[in-house]
């Protein structure tokens, strides 16, 4: 092997390992669920089951139903239609600032989804109407709640109308996903449930929060990769790195932040990471986490659970009727598996059900 392509190994896997850590999924976990959340700043949320083993895999000790007091009791998370348009679990402390800084260009593709579910600008108006009221004046609302409440107004809910009538009163309003009723997530008024929004951040501060937040979940990396993850134009995301460039040094293609670890991390144990998992997320490229198996990901936007070896993707997996099944994408060594089955273990305690053997194909 020639040296020049040596050294460029060498570099990915100090890429790698670096982004790991940044991710939690390498060097010391959280002891927290808002520790993981809050590291992470939006942590993909429309597999429920998806967003909670992306919590497991980077802490320890916890359990699923401490998301849940976090979302129902403690109130310190809410779950939104952020950044690329697709559902967040989020602090509610950044809830205030991320949403007017990555919804607004989420309102004319909303808008389009509406007309082409038979629903009028002028219905689309009063269905925003009839949520924000719902949830404001009578606390915690149910999709079933809320469609009741439409169709009685004579707002369309058919087909995709109701999710994209929600959507578009989470744009343009208040509206989050707060606590769990039942094995419903119930929408609320953010402010009801939250308490009074706080002072607002300028757009200059805000895209600097941003930067500095993303990078120190994420990094290295560049303005493209941020553009991407938040869902924000390539222009906004150069800005949001300029205005903190003197907190920044470069490495790889990107950057990461001055403060942060000075040791050169190593990579993690085998690991489970659950679908949609934030790490196929957060680059331009995935590349570096896939490799060749770029399958993962399909051609219509589903994010398989993958198994991880030395940072890498080697398999996917699945749980079903309480089995963990492991497929493997290519040979994994007999330590690994070990690992894996430990991890597999631990999914099961994490979801609370009991213990079964693994199946590895």
């Amino acid at each position: 092997m020639r040296a020049g392509s040596s050294r460029r190994r060498a570099d990915d896997v100090d890429l790698l390992a670096a982004r790991l850590k940044s991710q939690l999924i390498g060097g010391p976990p959280a002891r927290s669920v808002e520790g993981v959340v809050n590291r992470l700043l939006a942590v993909q949320a429309q597999d429920a089951r998806g967003a909670r083993l992306a919590v497991r895999s980077r802490s320890s000790g916890l359990w699923a139903t401490d998301i849940d007091r976090s979302l129902s009791v403690t109130r310190s998370l809410v779950v939104t239609w952020l950044n690329r348009g697709t559902l967040h679990l989020v602090a509610g402390k950044d809830y205030w600032w991320l949403h007017p800084l990555t919804t607004p260009q989420l309102a004319a593709g909303n808008e389009r989804r509406l007309r082409q579910e038979g629903v009028s600008p002028v219905q689309a108006e009063q269905g925003v109407t009839v949520i924000t009221d719902a949830v404001t004046s009578d606390g915690p609302q149910t999709r079933a709640q809320l469609r009741a409440r439409l169709e009685e107004a004579g707002v369309p809910t058919a087909g995709q109308a109701l999710v994209h009538l929600l959507v578009a009163a989470s744009v343009r309003g208040p509206l989050v996903r707060g606590p769990q009723v039942g094995r419903d997530h119930a929408y609320v008024s953010a402010p009801t449930w939250l308490g009074a929004q706080p002072a607002p951040l300028d757009r200059d501060e805000a895209l600097a929060t941003l930067a500095r937040r993303y990078l120190a979940g994420h990094g290295p990396a560049g303005p493209l990769d941020l553009a991407k993850w938040a869902g924000i134009t390539v222009g906004a995301a150069r800005s949001a790195f300029g205005a903190i460039a003197e907190q920044l040094v470069p490495m790889g293609d990107g950057v990461k932040l001055i403060d942060g670890p000075r040791e050169q991390p190593s990579l993690p144990p085998p690991r489970l990471l659950g679908a949609f998992d934030p790490l196929l997320h957060g680059w331009v490229s995935r590349d570096l986490v896939t490799g060749a198996h770029r399958e993962v990901v399909t051609t219509n936007g589903i994010f398989r659970p993958v198994v991880l070896v030395d940072g890498r993707v080697v398999a996917t997996w699945t749980l079903a009727r309480g089995t963990v099944r492991i497929n493997s994408l290519e040979p994994i060594p007999t330590n690994a598996l070990d690992a894996l089955v430990t991890d597999a273990a631990d999914v099961l305690r994490f979801l609370s059900l009991p213990p079964t053997p693994v199946v590895i194909r």
